[in-house]
């Protein structure tokens, strides 16, 4: 099968989405001429026009804005919030009124809206441009909240995101959009709510987001190879919650590291290590541990960044022994 990138995946996926609707269109921070500050979104406007590929103000708040009131009155717009630190400009709009709107009007209000917006640490982008949030927006009901890790998922939740009548939220990891993979061609779509599982294993589940997946699976392999299987678990949704791959996975292993780069207070890992101890309490054979950013401001230094804050492959090693000394 042919690869692209993970960047070439999306704009592909955009690009067929909106020759196949007319009602389509893209709003955004220099998402026009310029092509998107990480060129997700290049070509488009050469292609279809200022009226559908619409380069925005910068204020958040006016293109979720906009972006909800054209879904309410039968649009389809897919608007792009640069950086997932400035949703909580916006946060009244997503949370209060995109959220809530169906529920409030006793499901007779559809509101088809994408936001993409990019997460992740490791490009300097310091306290204000490189946060990994995504766990907070899981605590608010009507938001479905996609994070692809692959090339091949991001262009198939993508258009899964474009099919729904309810708000996405659809995080794409910045530090991916130079990742290859294989990518099937024309539209196919990848469901919401089911797992993936990147690596099988039978004495420790790694439940992990986006690029931590990849580091995930480096360490898998590596231990693969010194005779322990880690089962690695790519969730693609955060909401809805494939919680029947993870919990049956759990059950196989008894053991379970979560690795994410949100902050650690409040982690996605948080969430799952509940889960477990709700459900599947009687299979714990270890303590459920979690490696993730720690809780400080994204470091403008680079090396800090690198070193002292992302996830990494190390952390992981650690987790993977310190989990095994109870086995």
């Amino acid at each position: 099968m042919r690869e692209l990138t993970f960047r070439e995946a999306i704009v592909e996926a955009l690009d067929i989405a909106m020759a196949r609707d007319p009602k389509i269109f893209l709003l955004g921070e220099d998402i026009g001429y310029y092509g998107g500050l990480f060129q997700a979104t290049q070509g488009l406007m050469q292609k279809y026009g200022e009226d559908r590929v619409m380069d925005s103000p910068i204020s958040e708040s006016a293109i979720l804005g906009a972006g909800i009131g054209s879904a309410i009155v039968g649009m389809h717009p897919i608007v792009e919030i640069m950086n997932i630190d400035f949703l909580p400009v916006c946060m009244d709009q997503l949370v209060n009124q995109a959220a809530k709107m169906r529920y409030m009007f006793g499901g007779r209000m559809k509101i088809p809206l994408v936001i993409r917006t990019t997460c992740g640490a490791g490009r300097g982008g310091a306290a204000h441009h490189a946060q990994a949030t995504h766990a907070a927006f899981m605590h608010f009901p009507g938001i479905k909240i996609a994070i692809p890790g692959t090339p091949h998922d991001v262009k198939g939740l993508l258009f899964t995101a474009i099919e729904d009548e309810n708000p996405v939220l659809f995080i794409e990891d910045k530090m991916m959009y130079n990742l290859k993979g294989e990518v099937p061609e024309g539209y196919y779509t990848v469901p919401f709510g089911k797992a993936a599982i990147r690596h099988d294993g039978k004495d420790i589940t790694i439940v992990a987001t986006m690029r931590m997946t990849h580091k995930a699976l480096t360490v898998a392999q590596e231990m693969e190879a010194q005779g322990i299987g880690i089962e690695v678990i790519d969730p693609r949704t955060l909401c809805p919650l494939d919680k029947e791959t993870i919990i049956n996975s759990f059950k196989k292993t008894g053991k379970m590291i979560i690795v994410d780069e949100g902050h650690r207070v409040g982690n996605f890992g948080s969430e799952v290590a509940s889960m477990i101890t709700e459900e599947a309490v009687g299979y714990i054979q270890a303590p459920i541990l979690k490696v993730t950013a720690p809780q400080v401001p994204v470091p403008y230094s680079p090396v800090l960044e690198k070193e002292f804050y992302i996830p990494n492959e190390e952390g992981i090693r650690k987790a993977v022994h310190k989990v095994l000394e109870y086995a």
